[in-house]
């Protein structure tokens, strides 16, 4: 099996390049590689890649992924998540290779309280979530074999996310705000990336199962609890900080805005996944106690 993964270099690209590589020949790009071409914003670049090296399966993990900053660069968003994903699908569907995308629980309003199922309507409320769910409409109308992931609040040793801005933030300031009214589930890239390589397995063996799923650790907390959870595991294995749990404050979303609106809601039900592959999901805590470690020690 030929694996052409996009994205190398991303929190999920970087634990994707060790999760394929026993699967078969893996070709890793990132946005830098031009000779294959591994830019999402050159289309013709990219079409040609996938032409030449013929994978039997492709995995996009490039994205576009700066919330905020979406807001002033929609057709930059757009172009990444939606138009290189839909010619992607096409050249895909024409080579009868297997398409492995993410994507995101922002493509939903963020209402309710209730975990989103795969088949609940999109409908983003900020310029990055649309962008998404473009990118998802366009691998679907394309007819392709393909495995959609939708995940959420992403985290990894490697790379820039919530977590370890907690921490260094806990190792400078002497109080810290959080939010507490947004709500979701914390997942490693690790796990994403384990994941992908059973997906893509059983997928290759039977593929009815090509589809969209819900991919995310169990549980469900918030930002202010998950980062007084990261913090004090910290501690507890030897980080100093200046922050105390006493000094970390929950927020509100109206308490911090944004240009981008935030979703309250981004609880994902991942019950099709499991039953389809055959897992059982680990508990969001595990992950990121796992992850503390890892930064810790690096």
């Amino acid at each position: 099996m030929k694996i052409l993964l996009f994205g190398k270099d991303g929190q999920v690209g970087w634990e994707l390049q060790r999760s394929l590589a026993p699967l078969g020949e893996l070709v890793a790009l990132g946005s830098k590689d031009r000779a294959p071409c591994g830019d999402l914003t050159d289309l013709t670049g990219i079409t040609d890649t996938i032409n030449t090296l013929a994978p039997d399966v492709i995995v996009n993990a490039a994205a576009y992924t700066a919330v905020d900053r979406a807001e002033q660069e929609p057709e930059l968003a757009t172009q990444i998540n939606a138009e290189a994903p839909g010619i992607i699908a096409s050249v895909a569907e024409r080579r009868n290779a297997l398409l492995v995308h993410y994507s995101t629980d922002y493509v939903f309003d963020g209402s309710g309280q209730r975990a989103w199922q795969e088949d609940d309507s999109m409908d983003p409320s900020n310029v990055y979530g649309a962008s998404k769910a473009q990118g998802e409409r366009a691998i679907t109308a394309s007819g392709c074999n393909h495995l959609i992931f939708r995940t959420s609040w992403v985290y990894a040793a490697r790379g820039n996310n919530f977590l370890k801005t907690m921490l260094k933030l806990a190792r400078e300031r002497e109080s810290l705000n959080v939010i507490d009214d947004q709500h979701g589930v914390p997942t490693g890239a690790e796990l994403i990336a384990d994941v992908t390589a059973h997906a893509i397995r059983a997928t290759r063996d039977n593929p009815a199962l090509t589809s969209t799923y819900h991919l995310a650790a169990a549980g469900t907390t918030s930002w202010f609890d998950y980062a007084r959870l990261a913090i004090s595991f910290a501690r507890e294995i030897g980080m100093s900080t200046h922050v105390s749990d006493k000094d970390i404050h929950a927020i509100s979303t109206s308490d911090y805005p944004t240009p981008a609106a935030r979703p309250l809601n981004s609880r994902l039900n991942t019950e099709k996944l499991q039953t389809a592959f055959g897992l059982t999901l680990p508990g969001w805590e595990i992950g990121v106690q796992r992850a503390v470690t890892e930064i810790l020690q690096t």
